[in-house]
C-alpha cells in the first residue's frame, strides 16, 4: 500500500513538473516537444557554471591577468539548479515549482535508501578498516575536511558537498533533464545522452582543478555515476537522495588529498562495479527497483 501511493504521488508530481503546453499534447507531439525543450536548459546550466569557471581557467592558465580567488568553483555546481528552476518557473508556473520542490526535499522513502544515499562514505570507512588491517596506518577521516581551494572544513564538509554539487547538479541533471530525457528514450539511452553532456560540462575543470592525467579514467567513472544517479532517482522519485549520495560520493573522492590516496580509488572501483551490476539486474528501459 505505501508503494502505490508513493508511486501514484510520483505520477502526479511529475504531471505537474511538465510545461502547461505540453500537457495538452498528443504523446508522439509532447515527446517531441520535450526534447526540444532541453536544449535551453542546457544552454543556461552551462552558460551559469562556466561563467564561473572559465575565468578560473583562464586565470590559472596565465592567459588573464585577474585576483579571482578560487573559492568561486564551487559556485558553479548550482549552474544546473538555477537552469532547472528559471525553466521551470517559466513553463510550468508555481504549480510545477512546487512539485520540483517537493522533490528536491523528498526525504520520506524507505531506509534502505538512506542506506545507499550514505553508501559512499561507508565504502570509505570499510576500506580505511582493511588498509589498517592489511597494511598499517590507513588514511585519515580529518583529510575529508581538506578541500581545494578552501581552509578546513572539517566536518561541515559533509553538508557542504551535499549543498553545493550534490543539490545543485542534482536538481538539474536528474531532476529536470532525465525525465524528459526518458519520455522519448529508454533510462539508459537517456542517461548515455544526459552522461555526455555533463561530462562537457566539467570540461573547465581540467585547466585549474582537475589533473588532465585523469581523463582517460574520468569519462567511464562518470557514465558509471550516471548509472547510478539514473537508478537512485527512478526508484525513489527524490533529488534529495541523489543529491546526498553526490555528496557523499564528492567527500569521499575530492577532498585535497583524495587524489593520490588508495581510498579515493577504491571508492570509485566499487561504484563502477556496482554500476555494471546494476546493468546486469534492472531492464535497461528503466533501471530502477
Amino acid at each position: 500500500m505505501k508503494t502505490s501511493m508513493v508511486e501514484a504521488t510520483r505520477r502526479v508530481e511529475q504531471q505537474w513538473d511538465e510545461t502547461r503546453t505540453r500537457e495538452h499534447l498528443p504523446e508522439k507531439e509532447r515527446s517531441r516537444v520535450a526534447g526540444k525543450s532541453l536544449a535551453p536548459f542546457f544552454l543556461l546550466a552551462f552558460l551559469f557554471s562556466w561563467l564561473v569557471e572559465v575565468p578560473l581557467a583562464l586565470q590559472a592558465q596565465g592567459i588573464v591577468n585577474l585576483s579571482l580567488p578560487f573559492g568561486l568553483h564551487y559556485l558553479a555546481g548550482y549552474g544546473p539548479l538555477v537552469a532547472a528552476l528559471l525553466l521551470t518557473g517559466r513553463n510550468g508556473g508555481w504549480r510545477a515549482l512546487r512539485a520540483l520542490f517537493g522533490r528536491m526535499a523528498r526525504w520520506r522513502v524507505p531506509a534502505r535508501w538512506w542506506l545507499v544515499a550514505f553508501s559512499p562514505l561507508l565504502f570509505y570507512g570499510l576500506l580505511v578498516v582493511a588498509m589498517a588491517w592489511w597494511q598499517g596506518p590507513p588514511p585519515s577521516f580529518g583529510e575529508l575536511g581538506r578541500l581545494n581551494f578552501l581552509p578546513n572544513l572539517g566536518l561541515a564538509a559533509l553538508p557542504f558537498w551535499v549543498l553545493t554539487y550534490g543539490i545543485g547538479e542534482e536538481t538539474g541533471w536528474r531532476g529536470y533533464a532525465l525525465p524528459r530525457l526518458q519520455q522519448r528514450h529508454g533510462a539508459f539511452t537517456a542517461t548515455l545522452i544526459l552522461w555526455f553532456w555533463w561530462a562537457f560540462w566539467h570540461l573547465p575543470l581540467f585547466f585549474y582543478s582537475y589533473d588532465p592525467a585523469v581523463f582517460p579514467g574520468f569519462l567511464p567513472g562518470l557514465f558509471a555515476g550516471a548509472i547510478v544517479f539514473t537508478w537512485l532517482y527512478n526508484s525513489t522519485g527524490s533529488i534529495l537522495i541523489a543529491a546526498v549520495w553526490h555528496g557523499m560520493f564528492n567527500l569521499t573522492t575530492a577532498c585535497a588529498a583524495c587524489g593520490a590516496g588508495i581510498g579515493a580509488a577504491g571508492v570509485s572501483l566499487l561504484v563502477m562495479i556496482g554500476a555494471a551490476l546494476l546493468l546486469l539486474l534492472y531492464q535497461p528501459l528503466t533501471l530502477r527497483r
